[in-house]
This record gives C-alpha cells, sequence and structure tokens, in this order.
C-alpha cells in the first residue's frame, strides 16, 4: 500500500470515529434533556398532590388530628430542600393513607361540597405520581447506563452534568381512594355505557 492509501485510510477511520463520538455525546445530552423534562413532570404531579391534599385537610372532614397530619406531611413535602425531598414525599404517601385509609374517610370528602370533585383530583393526582416517577428513573436508568460505557468516562463525553440520580420514594396510594375512584364497574363487571 502506498503512504497516499494508508493516509486516506487513517482519514476516514478518524472521521468515523468521530461522528460516531459525537452521535454518542448527542445522545447523552438527549438523555440528559429527557431526565430533565421527566424530572419537571413529576415535581407537578408532586406539586398538584400535595396542594390537594392541603386543600381537602383544611376542609373541616376530618378530626383535628387527622386534618393537622394530613396539612403538615403536605406542607413538608411541598417545603422539603432538595435532599429531603424522596422523604417528605413519602411521609405525605403515609399520611394519604392513614386519613384516607378506609371508605368512609373517602365518602366523607366526597359528602362536603365540592368534596366529589377534590377526592377524583387528589385520586388522579395519587395515580398519576408514580407514572411520573417511573418516566422519570426509566430515563435516569438509561442514562446512567450509556454513561458507565468506558469510551464516555474516558474522554468525558457527558461534560460537566451531574451523575444523574433515580428519585425513590413511597408512592403507594391509599386503596380506598383509589378504589372508589374507578367506580363500581370493577365490582359490578360492567363499564360505562353498560
Amino acid at each position: 500500500m502506498t503512504l497516499l492509501a494508508w493516509i486516506i485510510w487513517t482519514t476516514v477511520a478518524l472521521v468515523l470515529v468521530g461522528v460516531y463520538l459525537s452521535w454518542t455525546a448527542g445522545r447523552l445530552d438527549r438523555l440528559h434533556a429527557r431526565i430533565d423534562a421527566a424530572r419537571a413532570a413529576l415535581d407537578a404531579q408532586l406539586l398538584r398532590r400535595a396542594s390537594i391534599a392541603q386543600e381537602i385537610a383544611t376542609a373541616g372532614v376530618f378530626d383535628p388530628a387527622a386534618s393537622m397530619l394530613l396539612y403538615q406531611s403536605a406542607h413538608d413535602a411541598r417545603s422539603a430542600p432538595e435532599e429531603q425531598r424522596e422523604v417528605a414525599e413519602s411521609e405525605l404517601s403515609q399520611a394519604l393513607r392513614a386519613v384516607l385509609g378506609d371508605t368512609e374517610q373517602v365518602a366523607a370528602v366526597r359528602g362536603v361540597p365540592g368534596g366529589e370533585e377534590s377526592a377524583a383530583e387528589l385520586a388522579e393526582a395519587v395515580r398519576r405520581v408514580p407514572m411520573a416517577r417511573r418516566f422519570h428513573n426509566d430515563a435516569v436508568r438509561a442514562a446512567r447506563a450509556l454513561r458507565r460505557h468506558r469510551k464516555v468516562r474516558w474522554l468525558r463525553l457527558a461534560g460537566h452534568a451531574p451523575f444523574p440520580l433515580a428519585f425513590e420514594m413511597d408512592d403507594e396510594p391509599p386503596k380506598a381512594l383509589v378504589d372508589r375512584a374507578n367506580g363500581d364497574d370493577r365490582v359490578t363487571g360492567r363499564g360505562p355505557g353498560h
């Protein structure tokens, strides 16, 4: 092979490696953007859940101790610093299960003026939080897997972006609230319009 052929093949190889590394860096950047968007959606759902919980806590439906527990847990979840957020959100989930743990308590909420809408909104919020958390954690998992590759670490393709962390919390909803929100369709076996 001539010197010119070696130069051409070396140039082609370097261009291909450069294109591959550029594509990998772009993919990593898109994953980080996806994490940011998923985290914003999760934060919105968590804020919505805490706001509705505070509204229900101040409706005068529960005894003072239950109202205070729910209100304080929701307040703490809304105002917690980032490093304590997972714990505060888990405590709100536990307070929701404690206060809205049986069908009588959910029925009491639904019985006050505007309670039907508030209970439906809360049921929707507690159903959406686990979905939003799953989307966020899936994006984190994908970014972490890519960032663990040697080429990404050695060539610092992630730049100065912090290593993504999953959001771990207790997000189990109050069973009575979610079951009631689903209606009696499961009990009767009939869907809407039957």
